[in-house]
This record gives structure tokens, C-alpha cells and sequence, in this order.
């Protein structure tokens, strides 16, 4: 296989990178066999075998994208080292104005296939407005579980200021 891979691009004048270039297993529910090799990171999404539901609502193994780890923790990183829960003298719109652009793009790129796979990142996000609302506002000071539920609060009363909002929110009425 590897040697009619490398005979097929070289007619197209490219070549193998001999550590890089690896052969997968494709699993899905056509494919059943078992390989130790099943996964791969291409573009910040990993290739593997996931559930997936045709039409009529039966279950399947499909080889397909979604967020890899590494590009979430590069989005989890870089909220991190925006310091958004130090922003106290922002206010919402301002915040929502600062990381909205951003946000977006993420869930353009990432959100494609597998939507869901973003879920847990765009929740930090969340968890890191609930730290900003305890530092900026007094009566939340010591009471992160209150400034969650003003969140929670905010977040049906505007539920498009922060752009993850509206896909979160559908994920909840959904499931």
C-alpha cells in the first residue's frame, strides 16, 4: 500500500514524508476489523471511529472529524491567557465585544462535524464569566454557585450577547 501511495503522488511530483505519513484504519460499522492504528490529527480535527445516526434514527460507527485535543486546549489556553475573569472594570457588552470575534471563529472552524465536541471548551468560557462576575460585582464575592445562576439569568435575557450562548442554549433545549 505505501508503495502505490508513493508511486501515485510522485507522477504528481510530490512525495511521502517518511515519519509523518502514516497508513489508517478507517473503521465504521462497514469496516469492523480492528487495527492499532484508527486515528488521525489533520487541520486541528482528529479523524476516528464515532456514533453517528442515519435518517431514521439508527445508531452506526462512522469514521469521521471532529475538534482535536490539541486545538482545544489551544482555545482553552488562549482564554486563559486573555485573563477575562480579571476584566472587572468591562462590562458584559464590553467582554462580549472583545472575545465575541474570536468565539465565533472557533465555532465556524471547529463546530463543523461534530458539534458537541466543542461543548466542554465553550463551558469554560462560562466558568470563567462566573469568576468575573465574582470579582466584579460584591454580592457575588464569595458565592460562585449565586453568580452562576445570574449567568444563567443574563443568559436567557440575552441570549445572543456572548456568541457560544446560542449554541449552547440549543444543546440544552435540545437535550
Amino acid at each position: 500500500m505505501w508503495r502505490a501511495l508513493a508511486e501515485r503522488l510522485a507522477e504528481c511530483g510530490l512525495t511521502l514524508h517518511p515519519e509523518k505519513t502514516r497508513i489508517v484504519y478507517g473503521k465504521d460499522s462497514e469496516r469492523p476489523g480492528d487495527d492499532p492504528c484508527q486515528t488521525f490529527d489533520f487541520l486541528g480535527d482528529t479523524f476516528r471511529p464515532r456514533w453517528a445516526k442515519d435518517r431514521s434514527g439508527r445508531c452506526f460507527v462512522s469514521f469521521t472529524p471532529a475538534a482535536s485535543g490539541k486545538a482545544l486546549k489551544r482555545i482553552r489556553q488562549t482564554v486563559r491567557q486573555r485573563r477575562l475573569h480579571r476584566r472587572s472594570d468591562k462590562t458584559r457588552a464590553d467582554l462580549a465585544r472583545m472575545f465575541n470575534a474570536m468565539i465565533r471563529g472557533w465555532i465556524a472552524y471547529y463546530s463543523r462535524y461534530h458539534r458537541s465536541a466543542m461543548f466542554p471548551t465553550l463551558q469554560q468560557i462560562d466558568r470563567y464569566l462566573v469568576r468575573w462576575i465574582c470579582g466584579k460585582y460584591k454580592r457575588f464575592r464569595r458565592h460562585p454557585r449565586r453568580a452562576r445562576q445570574w449567568l444563567v439569568h443574563v443568559m436567557r435575557r440575552e441570549p445572543g450577547l456572548f456568541a457560544h450562548w446560542t449554541l449552547l442554549r440549543r444543546r440544552a433545549t435540545a437535550g
